[in-house]
């Protein structure tokens, strides 16, 4: 199982899976050129959203089409300290599909 985690320091944000580096993925999809935030609805959060997304299902796809709701739905709505974990982001997904949000 997967943790993934964040955190605003005062050296900037942090956003980890497993305690490493969560990458942007931004050679799959870019969003924009800032670095990850939450909190807002806004790109940088959406890229947040597509790298979690991406990272947890190995499937661009999902990611792409899921990012905007998930950003919306979760990482929007993350404060300045956030977990989830694995069985998070499967109930996140599972909703999000429910209600044809991709």
């Amino acid at each position: 199982m997967k943790t993934y985690t964040g955190d605003r320091t005062i050296d900037g944000v942090v956003v980890e899976v497993n305690g490493q580096d969560l990458p942007s993925h931004t050679d799959v999809k870019r969003f924009t050129n800032a670095d990850y935030e939450w909190g807002y609805e806004g790109l940088a959060a959406t890229q947040l959203a597509f790298a979690l997304l991406y990272d947890h299902s190995g499937d661009a796809s999902l990611a792409i089409r899921l990012a905007r709701p998930f950003m919306r739905e979760v990482t929007a709505n993350f404060g300045n300290e956030w977990e989830m974990t694995s069985a998070d982001m499967d109930s996140a997904i599972t909703r999000l599909e429910t209600v044809g949000a991709g």
